[in-house]
């Protein structure tokens, strides 16, 4: 299966030794394009574990995974490994996921154009209130 995604977060490397040698496993999320947020856990085994942990927040990446489930004392669990990744160039101009500055340097005004200035804060007024002028305003209770 093939896709594209975005990683969202390197979890750190977990290493071990067994029975036939030592392993690496980098597990990545990464998340998904589509309407809601998703995000998908991908372990990357040995070799592929240093490509992986290479990665950085906000990368895009092409991945070809394998997605295996298995039983174990009636419960299901299910692995999505990674067996190849290529990164993904960022598209022209602007990075992916950069947006420009909504206002400019506070020091900097463009040619030609004057500098904005905040304006200065002035609290408001209070609106003053009307003094009751006869004991029938004063009372306002119907009984």
């Amino acid at each position: 299966m093939d896709l594209e995604a975005t990683v969202h977060m390197v979890l750190p490397l977990e290493t071990g030794q067994s029975a036939r040698g030592e392993w690496k496993r980098q597990d990545v999320i990464f998340a998904l394009p589509g309407e809601f947020d998703r995000k998908l856990c991908v372990e990357f085994w040995n070799d592929r574990a240093a490509d992986a942990a290479a990665l950085r927040p906000g990368d895009r990446v092409a991945l070809s995974i394998n997605v295996e489930s298995r039983e174990y004392n009636g419960r299901w669990y299910t692995r999505v490994r990674a067996w190849r990744m290529n990164r993904l160039e960022a598209q022209t101009g602007a990075p992916a996921g950069a947006y420009p500055p909504p206002y400019p340097p506070a020091n900097a005004a463009p040619a030609g154009q004057q500098a904005y200035q905040q304006p200065q804060y002035q609290a408001p007024q209070q609106p003053q209130q009307a003094q009751p002028t006869s004991a029938a305003e004063v009372d306002d209770l119907p009984f």
